[in-house]
Order: C-alpha cells, then sequence, then structure tokens
C-alpha cells in the first residue's frame, strides 16, 4: 500500500533542501533500473487540458468513455494524488532484434501483424514494479513521503507530463519522440510530494514538414498534424473496441490484429532508437510471425494460458476472434482459410459470427 503523508511542511522543508542532490541520485537508480531516462515536471496541465476537452468534444475519443468520465481528475494530479506537486516521468525503451522485421508481416496476408510493444510480457506489470522499486529507493534516502505510479492504467496525461520533463515533443502521430531515441519507448510515472527541481521542458516540435506518419496511416486517422481521430485508429479499432468494426474501415485493417505501428515504422527519427535490454520484451509464443489460420484456432482455453502475462490478454478471446477474422477475410481466400471460418460459424458469438460472415463474403465477390 503506498505511503500515506507525514508532516508535510516539515518534510518538505527537510527534502526541498538537498532537492539537487536526490534528483541526481533517482536518475542513477532509475538507470539502475532499467529505465533509459528520467524528467522531472510541476502538475500544471493547463494547456493539455483544453487540448483533450476539444478532442473530447469532436468525439475523437470513441467508445473509450472512460476519456471524459474521469473529467478533471486527468489533468489536475493533485486531485488523483493529494499532495502531489511533482511527476517523476521515466522511458524505458522496448525495441528489439529478436523479432521478425515488422515489414516482412506486413507484408504476407497469411501472417498475424501485432504490435511491437505486445509481443512479450505485459510492460504495465514489469514497469509498475520498476518503480515502486525506485521509490523504495527514495524512501531508504528520504524518509516516509506520499508517491503512486502510474503505467498507461489510470487518469494520466503522460505525454504532456513527459514532455514538460524534457523528455521529447509529441509528434503529428501524437506519440512522443525524442531526438535520440525516437519513439519505440514506454512512459511510467511516480506522482510526489518531494518538492524537486523541475527540469526545464523539450521545446517546440522537430518534425517539420515532414508528413510520412500522416500519409502512411492506412486510415487516415491522422486527421491534421497532431491531431488523432481514435475512432478510425486501428490501435483503437483492434484493441478498445468492444463492439463491431465498421465495415467501411475492415478492409483497411489488413493483417493487423492487435495494435498499429505504421507512423511508428515510417518516422525518420526512430533510425536512432535504441535497442531494449529487457528479455521480458522480446517475443513470446512466436508470435513475432504467427500464422492467421494457426491463431485462429486456438481454443479460447488456448488463447487464455498463451497470452497469460501479456497485453493482449486484456481484449479477450471474442475480439481477439473478430480481429482474426477481419485478417482472414484480408488475404487469399485458401480451401483452407474458408473452411476454418465456416466450422468458426456454430457456436460463435453473435459479434464473431458478424465479422466471420463479413470475411466469407470477401471471397464471394
Amino acid at each position: 500500500m503506498d505511503t500515506p503523508a507525514p508532516s508535510r511542511d516539515r518534510e518538505r522543508e527537510r527534502i526541498s533542501s538537498g532537492g539537487t542532490e536526490l534528483l541526481s541520485l533517482i536518475r542513477q537508480w532509475a538507470l539502475e533500473l532499467g529505465f533509459q531516462q528520467t524528467g522531472i515536471s510541476g502538475i500544471d496541465l493547463g494547456e493539455a487540458e483544453q487540448r483533450l476537452q476539444t478532442w473530447l468534444a469532436r468525439g475523437w475519443h470513441g467508445g473509450m468513455s472512460y476519456m471524459a468520465r474521469h473529467g478533471r481528475r486527468r489533468s489536475h494530479p493533485a486531485e488523483l494524488l493529494a499532495g502531489t506537486l511533482r511527476v517523476i516521468s521515466l522511458r524505458m525503451d522496448y525495441h528489439t532484434d529478436a523479432a521478425r522485421a515488422a515489414e516482412e508481416v506486413l507484408a504476407d496476408p497469411a501472417l498475424a501483424y501485432i504490435s511491437r510493444y505486445a509481443l512479450g510480457r505485459d510492460y504495465h506489470r514489469l514497469i509498475r514494479g520498476r518503480l515502486r522499486r525506485l521509490a523504495a529507493r527514495i524512501e531508504d534516502h528520504t524518509g516516509a513521503f506520499v508517491y503512486r505510479p502510474f503505467v498507461d492504467s489510470a487518469p494520466v496525461m503522460e505525454k504532456p507530463l513527459a514532455n514538460q520533463a524534457g523528455l521529447g515533443w509529441i509528434g503529428k502521430h501524437t506519440n512522443l519522440i525524442h531526438p535520440r531515441a525516437g519513439s519505440w519507448f514506454f512512459l511510467g510515472e511516480l506522482y510526489t510530494n518531494l518538492d524537486l527541481p523541475v527540469d526545464e521542458p523539450f521545446q517546440g516540435s522537430h518534425c517539420g514538414r515532414c508528413s510520412r506518419c500522416m500519409s502512411i496511416c492506412p486510415t487516415g486517422a491522422i486527421v491534421a498534424p497532431y491531431q488523432l481521430d481514435a475512432r478510425l485508429c486501428i490501435s483503437y479499432l483492434t484493441i478498445e473496441l468492444r463492439g463491431s468494426i465498421p465495415v467501411q474501415l475492415r478492409s483497411l485493417i489488413g493483417n493487423r490484429v492487435f495494435g498499429c505501428d505504421d507512423c511508428q515504422l515510417v518516422c525518420p527519427w526512430n533510425r536512432f532508437a535504441r535497442l531494449s535490454a529487457e528479455a521480458d520484451f522480446r517475443p513470446r509464443h512466436g508470435l513475432d510471425s504467427a500464422g492467421l489460420l494457426e491463431l485462429f484456432a486456438w481454443s479460447e482455453a488456448e488463447f487464455k494460458r498463451r497470452t497469460e502475462g501479456s497485453s493482449i490478454h486484456r481484449i479477450g478471446f471474442e475480439c481477439w476472434s473478430r480481429n482474426l477474422a477481419v485478417a482472414l477475410g484480408n488475404g487469399p481466400g485458401t480451401p483452407e482459410v474458408r473452411t476454418a471460418l465456416q466450422q468458426r460459424l456454430a457456436g460463435a458469438s453473435q459479434l464473431v459470427r458478424e465479422h466471420v460472415q463479413w470475411a466469407l463474403q470477401q471471397f464471394s465477390s
């Protein structure tokens, strides 16, 4: 359980006096725990809050109702954790050379493309554990303090906070980019009452006139520079959406069954991406080059077993089957594919049956 607040005035005075020294130690400890970059920001998210409200008003969050439901808590960290003064933002690279080349998988319609971040162990658990270990080291040095770790699992504006902490700029595809590390990385945060010195925000955008991410997006989800309509995004359609994938978008998904990396694959800054040393981010169960038919043949029990401890597990077997049916419909209609689809019709849920029928129709048109 996270540490309760001590006598705050006395504790803040004691800690802030050694803030610069403590910050240096925090950066060192973070490196030892596998993070590649650490930055400190304040908690003023006024500009980001305005952009979020505009995005929500346009309905671009689609079925992610929680984005609107969380309200001010997302842009006011102290309402999420009372006493928050600073946010420690950390970067952990996940790019690995152990996976089959993404371009090769995307080019083969018989294979299933899974976003590179989801090929290994669930990053939420790994990074949250490292954040807690970092907090424990800080506590050994400072005594009890207020903190709470976050890893893409609560109403936290992680990219604006990381930008304020100097970790990079938010690119035209709305991902964070670091000039010497690209964008193949995870972010984690520690909300804290420590009165640490803040880093300089990363100034400006270095995307220039490049628009490769906008041009490559299969569904045109990047509707303008720095503006993403999530309702069109393949990551949203295959991961966040729990209902029927809009018919007009299904053929554009190709063989992507969990997420999409196209905008990162073409980003010139990713030539500077660093390889991760984390063994847990290496592909498991051959998911970097698995065949669509092989995955479609999994039973629900096999799905749960093979995706346990993976980010894929959270979408559930029904949405997994829905996504695979769409991908099969976008590929060659071999006799084996037709048979597998027809056999799934019996006993399938209404959602899966709808997408299987659509896939079969693609071979008769």
